[in-house]
């Protein structure tokens, strides 16, 4: 059929012709210039950047069908489709769009077929590995990629040559095999798991529009394009477009906590021309807008595009866009059309790369490994040339006793190195046990049993959320034992994010504090204090505590300065009321700020009850008063206040609240002492970390109110600077107010998490805030949780430049001030506290000094430029504490990274939301709170706990605990594999070094398996060195593991020398003492069999008794382990031998017989234990460590205070005023105000 194209041709209009079918569908040309781009529009306007094409004849090839179609037509709008995709491929030279490539995402709504062709991913999502088919030989490609477990696959091999081999495959496949079959299983566990939530996620329900209908799909069926439904308290199944809402102004309200961490309620407005189709199916299944947008990112506040619906082209922003992982809040219904759908949904997006985790341990010991490795190889080559020295000046003549093999040649030099070449690979299978591969099967099960000590720990289970802590890698436990950085996110995981009225100023007056009658000192209130009742009140909230009785009074009697007080905090706000089922009255706040404050007026009689776009309705002391809403004054960041003004009774008045520095330069004059006593209070709760605000107030005559308002409306009409031109107009009536007060909120931290930022920074660990909140509310909750201090020797350094030279000029007058310090002997250090008696029950202050560094999001988007990364870290370093505001979830991640870039120190992230996962994943160690916000930063944790307190026990006790319990366990276990494997190098000398084992190859295979492996795994699972308490108490005892202390290159190679040691006193004082030995008859005894079992024996008593002594805590586990040990070792022994037929049958009963044997094994023992214990007391006496003066505290402890506890370090948050500081906090956004007023929010 003849097709009619539109006009081509550069510069005319771009239009779609259409024609008529004649089975009544509708056919749509495009045509398109030779660059593949609209030959009118050039890819723009409606074309929108299809990218089609025409054929060399002229034909247009891009065919749309719009109507009714037959099964025929589709088949063949099909194959167009198919040819379209093909022909496109080939001239781009790909065969699949490429994902990372995408510049903009185009999507027409309910076309299916135009959104395939960009190949967007569906909604499934994956955070599984393996599967059943792969999972066999992926794991085992994995496994064999560490080098141990491909060196000994080359041992195993090497066994299987029978010329070369003095030992059984057995005694290498066996722990190979172990060591393969038990890390596959953990893997598979682990990936069972991911695969369940995979599963879980998949499978939830949501409503979709399929053919005019609504359907229910699965969350993976979802596709890109569709229309979907969501209800109330639904989660979100893809980040979607708001199209329509159950509200007429088309507004709905979303709880992002699984995003964010916050549960306070945030807003989502969509377009009046898409809010018009409703819940009418057939109208939202026929809405076809073009929506081209931003590809996929991990930006959450930030969305931009357009929307082409009906010839009109609208623009979209972050306000019509709800995301994946958002929960519908106190909305009936909303329909949206998919955006992005599962991994490019902004959620998946900020889940960052899963990155693999070692710990420093496993990275020293690879290095370790590797000069062990080069150790054998030079014990083999050594005994290669001795072998060849040997053969060639000895064996050669002793072939009539122990000819050579027939593959050797008869030359004696040539023969000799024949043999030689043979016997160093057969040294490499005798010694190969000192790389032994048992050490990787015990560190992994250590790991898990030490990851399930964090499990089972009753002190860190939240009983009010049910939640326990929750070892999700058993892989990284010791790491916890060297955090030197934690970077922490604020709300949700330092704070509730919940506010509390808490005190106030009125007319001068402070109110808030309980004062005794006796002191006149304000009263410490607890649990057991007398809450203020409010129930006179039908509105009042049982869950509002306030204790200080008198306010309540003065409202009672009629005090005209708490009346006005209180009103302006029912009237000056954007609060929302809403009435539940029951007349319940419910506020839905922007902050939470604003939701405590008109709280607070509630609960005293003054009920803010209803709202109109011009009016607001409160119930003064049961009294309805309707006031008429004539202006809201918006806040925002610059502005730094709000205001209102509304008309009552004829009478005009602007009520504001706002910083105090901002309202008292604003003040009327002559209000000096008012004023003095207000700034004094204020000081007073900016020093508790308390969040202020100041109320002024301003009567307005008629005629003022319409001059101004006049000036309101032009510059609320400017086409050029309107912000500026109404900030004007609002500071012409924002003056000569009169001081009402001020509010003192506060910002509920999350239980202890003063005192343990208090202990973490006295145990040496720096903490890095980095959070999305403002500037002041970071400050506020820093100074409230004790991470900034009034001690410290500068005020907190503020970076907050908007330009790159702006940052460097204060980075850099910050490190002067810095070195300033330095210079005059001023260095950082950390408060000690002694360890005498008579200190058990004193403590020391709080750290003193110290410098803090405060810097904005914008600021750091310079800082963190490779030119500015050193400058910014310089100063960083210096401090004990740094508070990073405003930042993105990517800024975060970037902070971390710059930190493990430079310093060469153990980071830790801890976070709650899913903007906090990035964060999570770039440091050595994340941990998830686990309480009632989103799940997110919890499954993409290490660790997770349901209080930030919690980290004070999971890092100075469990993280200590596994540090110490694991370096102990690797220093003893070098230690007794030295001495195990060098017996084989000292017999050396005495066959020849014909490779002949010295020990029985069944000993040799289970010597780390069965006789040695339970005592030292029962010492690292059970051993401590101080109780929990005495970690807390003095948590300095966790500076070893900053500086690797326990176990590094210099323990190592005390161990391996300890080691070396007793192999050589283990060989030679029984070689002197059966060297030539007879019986009483005269009869030789001392037979190559009977000599390995006296040496194997010792060997295995020596090694025992070191672990007795190294074990500090003992437990029933420990007695059983060390002492059954002995006892098996003889058990097996002898059943090996008499009832298998061991090739030492008969040798060690006939040793044991005589007294040579007890006399040998009790002075090698004495020989190589008793300089130990002599070096140990030595130590402990002259040179005691902070763990040895721990001991003999804890030990005193016990001795003089029998049957008696101390408690717990008592934490004051009380801080010496060194200067005065604001505490203005107001966590509150511009915007809500012109929607009350323009009555879209009603």
């Amino acid at each position: 059929m003849q097709m009619k194209h539109g006009q081509e041709g550069r510069g005319e209009k771009c239009h779609p012709m259409w024609e008529d079918r004649k089975d009544g569908g509708r056919k749509n040309c495009y045509r398109n210039n030779a660059e593949g781009g609209c030959a009118v529009c050039k890819g723009a306007n409606v074309c929108h950047g299809r990218h089609l094409v025409k054929s060399e004849k002229g034909d247009c090839i891009e065919m749309d069908w719009i109507g009714e179609t037959s099964g025929t037509l589709e088949k063949e709008e099909k194959k167009i489709l198919s040819f379209r995709s093909k022909f496109s491929d080939l001239l781009s030279g790909k065969k699949k769009r490429s994902q990372a490539a995408e510049t903009q995402r185009d999507i027409i709504a309910n076309n299916q077929q135009y959104n395939n062709r960009f190949n967007y991913a569906n909604n499934f999502i994956k955070t599984s590995k393996y599967t059943l088919l792969t999972f066999i030989p992926l794991n085992l490609f994995e496994q064999f990629q560490r080098a141990a477990n491909f060196y000994f696959l080359c041992l195993l091999i090497l066994q299987l040559i029978p010329e070369i081999s003095s030992l059984t495959p057995f005694t290498t496949a066996v722990p190979l095999i172990g060591v393969l079959t038990l890390t596959a299983i953990k893997y598979a566990y682990d990936d069972v798991s991911r695969h369940r939530t995979d599963k879980t996620v998949n499978n939830r329900k949501s409503q979709v529009l399929r053919k005019g209908y609504l359907v229910e799909e699965k969350w993976h069926r979802v596709q890109v394009g569709d229309v979907i439904r969501m209800e109330n308290n639904s989660f979100i199944a893809a980040d979607i477009l708001l199209l329509s809402s159950h509200n007429p102004n088309g507004l709905c309200y979303i709880e992002t906590a699984e995003l964010d961490g916050e549960t306070n309620l945030k807003v989502k407005q969509c377009l009046d021309s898409t809010n018009a189709l409703g819940e009418d199916e057939k109208s939202l299944s026929q809405f076809n807008g073009h929506i081209v947008c931003e590809p996929p990112n991990n930006n959450l506040s930030k969305f931009e595009g357009t929307l082409t619906y009906n010839n009109h082209k609208y623009s979209l922003d972050n306000e019509k866009v709800i995301l994946r992982g958002a929960i519908l809040r106190n909305t009936p219904w909303c329909y949206g059309v998919v955006l992005y759908a599962g991994k490019d949904t902004k959620l998946m997006q900020n889940s960052g790369k899963t990155k693999f985790k070692r710990t420093s341990i496993d990275k020293l010991l690879n290095f370790i490994i590797l000069g062990i490795v080069i150790f054998l190889l030079c014990m083999c080559l050594f005994c290669t040339v001795a072998c060849g020295i040997w053969e060639s000046m000895i064996g050669y003549y002793f072939q009539s006793y122990h000819p050579w093999d027939t593959v050797v040649p008869v030359e004696p030099v040539a023969g000799a190195t024949v043999i030689s070449l043979l016997v160093f690979f057969s040294y490499a299978i005798v010694l190969n046990t000192v790389v032994p591969i048992s050490l990787y099967v015990s560190v992994e099960v250590i790991r898990l049993f030490l990851s399930k000590l964090i499990d089972w720990d009753k002190e860190m289970y939240d009983v009010t959320s049910n939640t326990a802590a929750k070892a999700r890698t058993t892989t990284l436990n010791e790491e916890l034992g060297q955090i030197q950085y934690i970077f922490s996110d604020k709300t949700g995981t330092l704070t509730q994010n919940i506010m509390t009225f808490n005190k106030c100023s009125i007319n001068g007056r402070s109110y808030g504090d309980v004062i005794d009658d006796t002191t006149g000192e304000p009263v410490e209130l607890d649990e057991h204090s007398r809450k203020v009742d409010f129930s006179f009140n039908h509105f009042y909230e049982p869950t509002f505590d306030f204790y200080d009785q008198t306010l309540l009074n003065e409202v009672k009697a009629g005090n005209p300065d708490t009346h006005m007080f209180y009103r302006l905090l029912a009237l000056c706000h954007t609060v929302m009321p809403e009435y539940g089922p029951d007349d319940a009255l419910e506020y839905q706040a922007q902050s939470p700020d604003e939701n405590a404050l008109v709280s607070a007026a509630r609960n005293f009689g003054f009920v803010f009850t209803e709202r109109t776009s011009r009016t607001i309705t409160i119930q003064a002391l049961g009294m309805n008063e309707v006031y008429e809403l004539l202006c809201i004054l918006d806040f925002n960041n610059v502005r730094k206040r709000m205001s209102v003004i509304v008309k009552y009774e004829g009478k005009i008045r602007l009520y504001c609240k706002g910083a105090d520095n901002v309202v008292f330069e604003r003040l009327r004059p002559n209000q000096e002492e008012i004023r003095t006593r207000t700034q004094e209070h204020l000081d007073k709760f900016a020093s508790e970390g308390l969040r202020t605000l100041c109320l002024g107030v301003k009567d307005l005559t008629q005629q003022q109110f319409d001059d101004w308002k006049t000036e309101h409306h032009k510059a609320a009409l400017a086409m050029e600077n309107r912000d500026d031109k109404l900030d004007a107009v609002y500071n012409i009536i924002e003056k000569d107010l009169t001081l009402l007060g001020a509010t003192a909120i506060e910002d509920k931290l999350q239980d202890g998490v003063a005192q343990t930022i208090a202990n973490l920074q006295m145990a040496g660990i720096k903490l890095w805030v980095l959070t999305g909140d403002k500037q002041e509310t970071a400050i506020n909750i820093g100074y409230s949780c004790n991470l900034l201090s009034d001690d410290m020797w500068e005020e907190p350094y503020i970076v907050d430049g908007h330009t790159y030279e702006e940052v460097m000029k204060q980075l850099i007058a910050h490190r002067r001030s810095i070195d300033n310090h330095i210079n005059v002997g001023k260095t950082p250090r950390n408060s000690m506290r002694t360890f005498s008696e008579g200190s058990l029950a004193e403590t020391l202050g709080d750290q003193q000094g110290g410098f803090a560094l405060v810097i904005n999001g914008h600021s750091l988007v310079h800082a963190l430029t490779p030119d500015m990364e050193l400058a910014f870290l310089g100063v960083a370093e210096h401090c004990t504490s740094v508070i990073c505001c405003r930042v993105t979830p990517l800024q975060k991640a970037l902070v971390v990274e710059l930190v493990k870039k430079y310093k060469e120190a153990v980071s830790l992230a801890i976070g709650d939301g899913a903007n906090d996962v990035s964060m999570i994943k770039a440091a050595d160690i994340g941990v998830g709170i686990s309480g009632q916000e989103g799940m997110q930063a919890v499954l993409a944790s290490d660790y997770s706990i349901a209080q930030f307190r919690y980290l004070e026990r999971l890092l100075l006790v469990h993280g200590r605990w596994s540090y110490y319990r694991m370096c102990k366990f690797l220093r003893y276990f070098f230690y007794k594999n030295f001495a195990f494997t060098l017996c084989h190098f000292w017999y050396a000398f005495f066959c020849g070094f014909s490779a002949q084992t010295l020990l029985e190859a069944g000993f040799i295979a289970v010597y780390n398996l069965f006789y040695t492996s339970l005592p030292v795994l029962a010492m690292a699972y059970f051993d401590q060195d101080v109780k929990p308490f005495y970690a807390h108490k003095y948590p300095n005892l966790y500076h070893p593991g900053h500086k690797s202390l326990f176990f590094n290159y210099r323990q190592f190679t005390i161990s391996a020398l300890q080691g070396f040691v007793t192999s050589m006193v283990l060989f030679m004082i029984p070689m002197g003492a059966y060297h030539d030995k007879t019986d009483d008859y005269g009869l030789v005894l001392a037979d190559h069999y009977l000599f390995g079992s006296v040496v194997a024996t010792i060997l295995v008593i020596v090694v025992t008794a070191q672990v007795a002594l190294d074990t500090s805590y003992w437990t029933v586990w420990n007695h059983i382990t060390i002492w059954g040990s002995l006892v098996f070792y003889f058990i097996l022994t002898f059943f090996y031998n008499y009832v298998f037929k061991g090739q030492h049958i008969g040798s060690l009963a006939t040793a044991m017989a005589d007294t040579t044997f007890w006399f040998t094994t009790l002075l090698t023992t004495v020989v190589l234990l008793l300089p130990v214990v002599a070096w140990r007391f030595y130590k402990v006496d002259v040179h005691p460590t902070l763990t040895d003066k721990a001991k003999l505290v804890q030990r005193n402890a016990r001795i003089r205070h029998k049957g008696e506890s101390g408690l717990p370090r008592p934490f004051s948050g009380r801080r010496s005023r060194r200067s005065v500081r604001s505490g203005y906090a107001f966590a509150h956004s511009e915007g809500f105000g012109r929607l009350i007023t323009s009555g879209r929010i009603m």
